[in-house]
């Protein structure tokens, strides 16, 4: 039991370590008005590129649990790495706008996708105990893995230019992900006796045919729309709506990271101890709070530094529960073709922002039909409970019994 236990806490710290790198991902922004100042190209072409690294990543994770099936973790995670690594280090090298979509888009969002929901999953599936603290210390590194490579990225970008940053990227990327997937191993089944939502591991057919998978959708669509349209403009919001200068408005990047990350720790402990939905309504109530408080009130530095702060920590708290929340609904031994369907509302949470805004024409009426919809996931979260299983079976004499849960 002893090795056991050393053993598990081995493969967390190659999560952790493998995180790190997949987490850099998140710093997109900075490369944004260096490539525009190189080749010419307009903002907005180069901000989509987040866009597309986020659905790709959303979209690459339907594949994983399948992948996983016939490689294991160690093998998926180790290719996802040099994938990662190999799109980041293509990137140095182009020079139009559809190569950037194909090497830093779709091939680094594949890549990272995959890795990110492979390592999740097989880490909260050797803590069935702690499911909530591990998912919030494996996302965590996630976000730390930001908060790192925003620095170190920013200087090789001054100090290198932003073609030979996309190298030294993907090389020290792919060195922590191949390092932290060597200390991986896959999860045994869960046969834990921790009390879980639901008594039945459900299929992906079994899942899609329930509300309960519907209203998470949408839930973790919303959460994940206002998390991810503030990180890929969160610059832009503080000069055009504060007032601030660029220099003073760049740091909000940092302060993403920052709460981001304190979200995801904090918030994935708090709902081992109180409840994961209880924690959801919270953190959804905050970032309606601030959405609002972006679409009708007059901006200076420190409101608009508030809101920055309570939607990322609000994000980086979702993005942690819901892994659990999915394995306590509809079973955690399938939970990572499960989730994989789910997640589905991270990529098109992430192409959703930038299409509202392009119909209702500004930043300000984009934050209020946000606010609207975290307001229905509110109304939506406070009255889900976990589905009830009715299957069919014979008994003993031929006859069927039915509605058992």
């Amino acid at each position: 039991m002893k090795n056991k236990s050393m053993h598990r806490w081995t493969i967390l710290l190659g999560t952790v370590i493998a995180q790190l790198g997949l987490g850099s991902i998140f710093t997109w922004s900075l490369f944004n008005q260096p490539l525009v100042d190189k080749y010419g190209w307009r903002l907005s072409e180069v901000a989509i590129t987040f866009s597309i690294t986020s659905f790709a990543l959303a979209f690459a994770t339907l594949a994983a649990g399948r992948v996983q099936d016939n490689l294991g973790v160690r093998k998926l995670v180790s290719i996802a790495g040099l994938l990662l690594g190999i799109g980041l280090i293509a990137t140095s090298r182009v020079t139009s706008l559809s190569t950037l979509y194909i090497t830093a888009g779709i091939i680094v969002g594949a890549a990272d996708g995959i890795a990110y929901i492979t390592l999740i999953s097989n880490c909260i599936k050797w803590f069935p105990e702690k499911k909530g603290l591990i998912s919030g210390i494996s996302n965590g590194a996630y976000g730390i893995g930001s908060i790192i490579f925003n620095y170190v990225l920013e200087s090789l970008i001054n100090y290198k230019g932003v073609s030979e940053a996309f190298l030294y990227w993907g090389i020290i990327a792919m060195v922590l992900i191949l390092a932290g997937a060597q200390l991986l191993k896959d999860a045994p089944v869960v046969t834990s006796s921790v009390k879980s939502g639901s008594d039945h591991e459900f299929s992906v057919v079994e899942m899609i045919k329930t509300k309960e998978a519907y209203t998470l959708f949408i839930v973790f669509f919303t959460a994940c729309m206002s998390g991810l349209y503030l990180i890929g403009i969160v610059k832009d919001i503080g000069v055009q709506l504060a007032g601030l200068n660029p220099t003073v408005a760049a740091n909000a990047v940092a302060m993403v990271a920052i709460f981001n990350t304190t979200g995801r720790i904090l918030l994935g402990a708090l709902s081992d101890k109180v409840g994961r939905l209880k924690v959801v309504i919270f953190t959804l109530s905050l970032t309606m709070i601030a959405v609002f408080a972006l679409s009708f009130v007059h901006l200076n530095f420190e409101i608009f530094s508030i809101c920055v702060i309570l939607i990322a920590f609000s994000f980086g708290g979702n993005i942690t529960l819901f892994p659990p929340i999915i394995g306590e609904f509809f079973g955690l031994n399938k939970q990572m073709k499960n989730y994989g369907i789910i997640y589905q509302g991270f990529g098109f949470g992430a192409l959703s922002g930038l299409f509202i805004a392009a119909v209702t024409g500004g930043l300000r009426p984009t934050f209020l039909v946000i606010g609207g919809l975290t307001l229905v996931s509110i109304i939506l979260v406070s009255m889900i409970k976990p589905p009830k299983h009715t299957i069919n079976v014979i008994d003993v004499k031929g006859c069927y019994n039915s509605s058992l849960s």
